[in-house]
């Protein structure tokens, strides 16, 4: 079986060994192979593959793999294991400790992680044989389990042949990839899943990027190898291209790929061969994955990259210990910079042994654990031995690109529904939420009552919204804009990655809507047998808001898109991103039957009859530019004359908008406003005054 790579030479295999590299023969005999291999830094087997002879163009070059008898299969080794005991780690006192791994499952959306953390779970045990287990157990959030997405990074912990294996689901979506940045912090490897059809997504390319530059070592593992289209050969090969685009080291790119079956919980070394259980998975973990480099004697460092909160304990505090040893009733030392320190007691520790928290006494360098007693701490803080302690690097995460305006509910119906109204119960909420949401800023805006925050996406922000929706508070968000930056009186703006997965014949018409958003194609590509066509646009974040709703309508549903951030780049010019104006409520009142069967053909109605409604209130899409203002609490005239048959009015089904959506909708002078029963959107009465 063949299967080829192709890239370029001008950015690929760029030094001379990664040339060395490549060229191995699997032509040649046993004695000449076992001869050369002591020159080559790396071993010689790719994911079970062994490579061909490569003959290398000026203009191309082309990789021929042929994949090995297995039968003849020898020991398999991980070169990164082996290149990471270098002598320099010695002379520095620090030891591995064998006894423990720690990992993170990153990919991106959908790729099926915390799908296989299910798997990894329960064939290590974690549960009674006859204990009711429900699907994707990592994601215990209501909203997680609602929307189908992890938003919160969990830990769990499983024991494989006497090894201890802490596993960190991350999640997938761009937008809470300040999740992801802060977790490679505590872990010394990577399982990168990859979808065995769509192959290196953008999200994947971004945690990649971020685990090569830590260092770590990472096991590929091509997921949903059952699917009929999969295409395993074709994966591999983008993913191996895709460590050579982000320059990782010879050993990195030897990695190791397994190819698993999440929900079936099968894993193998080679697509056609998998065994019935995950053992090649764990045994790829304890062989490919270092174990924690640790300090033993040194003074206590644990950097706290984690925050929960429970009713009873308080804060708790989740890192890594990297050096010493940390004890239940230990004073401590927790320290943000070398100059600023204070004093704590560790009342409790926890380990995490299979699925929930178990109580220690002791936890040595190394291991991951919870700490109890220190009220104040916040993430990126070091604790730290009381007389020696220094502090380990505080975490850096990527700048946010998309920022709204959170203000006071000034409509009509202010208090009917939520419990905190005040600005003073809103501030505290959202600069609570940044003790834990490291991605995110807030500022205080032009007014006392108004609120900038700032995030990774319109999915951050949204998913900040609905918690304080559901927890009880009443506020108005305005229109999502982008984060602008000026240098060298230029002005800049971000730019990001787009992917659209769309059948074939609703290619054109979302071809045209991204050109109309300033979206500059650079890639397109056929996927798999089902017709399917992958676009890749590089496109102003301006142009992707209010994209979703406008691709899902161009494809009657079919497109999928995903983005990621890229870079700042020259501003990219105007960007006209709604067409229709919106209907608004002409006064204040119940809607009726009669009224909306006339406004109706104005549009399309957000609103059914018995619906209060205020003036200023949207209530429903106009069909035509410019918004429209229309009576649609108006009651039918009542006369004293009998008529002979009463009006049958057929009205049509309004159209049910989220909370994405309306945020998705609204323009720049226009609000949502936001109670734990309703989302409602109206116009922004301050904007009206200055238009006057």
């Amino acid at each position: 079986m063949e299967m080829a790579i192709s890239f370029n030479t001008s950015s690929s295999f760029s030094t001379s060994n990664r040339n060395s590299r490549t060229l191995l023969s699997s032509s040649s005999s046993t004695s000449s192979s076992s001869s050369s291999s002591s020159s080559l830094p790396l071993s010689k087997q790719l994911s079970g593959l062994r490579l061909s002879p490569i003959t290398f163009s000026a203009a191309k070059t082309s990789l021929n793999f042929r994949r090995r008898d297995p039968t003849r299969r020898a020991p398999i080794k991980c070169s990164v294991t082996e290149a990471t005991e270098t002598a320099a780690e010695k002379k520095s006192q620090l030891m591995r400790r064998r006894d423990i791994r720690n990992i993170a499952i990153v990919a991106h959306v959908d790729h099926g992680k915390t799908t296989l953390v299910d798997s990894m779970l329960k064939q290590a045990k974690v549960f009674r044989d006859n204990q009711f287990v429900q699907e994707r157990i990592m994601d215990s959030n209501d909203l997680e389990r609602e929307r189908g997405i992890t938003i919160l990074s969990k830990n769990t912990s499983i024991t494989y042949k006497d090894t201890k294996i802490n596993i960190i689901d991350t999640p997938g979506h761009s937008d809470f990839g300040g999740e992801v940045e802060r977790i490679l912090n505590m872990v010394e490897g990577v399982l990168l899943v990859v979808d065995s059809v769509e192959g290196p997504m953008p999200q994947t390319r971004f945690v990649l990027k971020k685990a090569l530059e830590f260092g770590h070592a990472v096991v590929v593992v091509v997921n949903k190898i059952d699917r009929p289209s999969a295409r395993p050969d074709y994966v591999i090969n983008s993913t191996f291209e895709l460590f050579i685009e982000l320059n990782a080291t010879d050993e990195q790119c030897d990695f190791q790929a397994i190819y698993a079956s999440g929900i079936k919980g099968k894993a193998g070394l080679s697509p056609d061969n998998l065994a019935e259980d995950l053992g090649p998975l764990f045994e790829a973990i304890i062989r490919c994955i270092p174990g924690p480099r640790i300090e033993k004697d040194g003074a206590l460092q644990m950097l706290v990259t984690n925050i929960e909160y429970d009713e009873h304990k308080g804060r708790i505090a989740i890192g890594r210990v990297h050096a010493g040893t940390l004890q239940r009733g230990m004073d401590v030392r927790v320290c943000t910079s070398e100059d600023s320190c204070r004093y704590a007691r560790v009342s409790e520790l926890f380990v995490y042994e299979k699925f929930s928290r178990a109580p220690a006494d002791t936890v040595e360098a190394g291991d991951i654990c919870a700490v109890c007693g220190i009220d104040d701490i916040q993430i990126g803080e070091t604790i730290a031995c009381k007389s020696s302690g220094k502090p380990l690097p505080a975490i850096k995460v990527e700048e946010p690109t998309v920022k709204m305006a959170f203000s006071i509910n000034t409509s009509p119906f202010v208090g009917r529904e939520g419990k905190y109204v005040t600005s003073r119960n809103l501030r505290d909420r959202l600069y609570r939420e940044l003790e834990r949401n490291l991605a995110m800023k807030v500022e205080d805006g032009e007014t006392a009552d108004t609120f900038i925050v700032s995030g990774r996406g319109t999915l951050h922000i949204t998913i900040l919204i609905e918690n304080m929706r559901r927890e009880g508070y009443e506020f108005m968000v305005g229109p999502p804009k982008v984060i602008n930056k000026k240098v060298n009186d230029q002005l800049l703006e971000p730019f990001e990655i787009a992917t659209v997965e769309v059948p074939e014949e609703h290619m054109g018409s979302v071809v045209e809507l991204l050109g109309k958003r300033r979206g500059q194609m650079f890639d397109m590509q056929g996927v798999g047998s089902e017709g399917t066509t992958l676009l890749k646009y590089k496109i102003p974040t301006r142009g992707l808001l209010g994209l979703r709703n406008a691709i899902l309508t161009a494809s009657r549903g079919t497109a999928i898109l995903n983005t990621i951030f890229d870079s700042y780049g020259p501003w990219a010019g105007d960007i006209s991103t709604r067409d229709q104006g919106s209907l608004v409520a002409f006064e204040d009142g119940t809607s009726t039957s009669y009224a909306l069967s006339s406004s109706q053909e104005r549009g399309q109605m957000f609103i059914g009859p018995g619906v209060d409604v205020y003036k200023g209130q949207i209530v429903g899409i106009h069909q035509r530019p410019g918004d429209l203002a229309l009576n649609v609490c108006k009651k039918k005239a009542a006369t004293n004359i009998r008529s002979n048959k009463e009006q049958t009015v057929i009205l049509d089904t309004p159209l049910d908008y989220s909370l994405d959506d309306c945020i998705e909708y609204i323009q720049e002078d226009e609000l949502v406003e936001v109670t734990p029963l309703s989302i409602r959107m109206c116009k922004n009465p301050k904007m009206a005054k200055k238009s006057r």
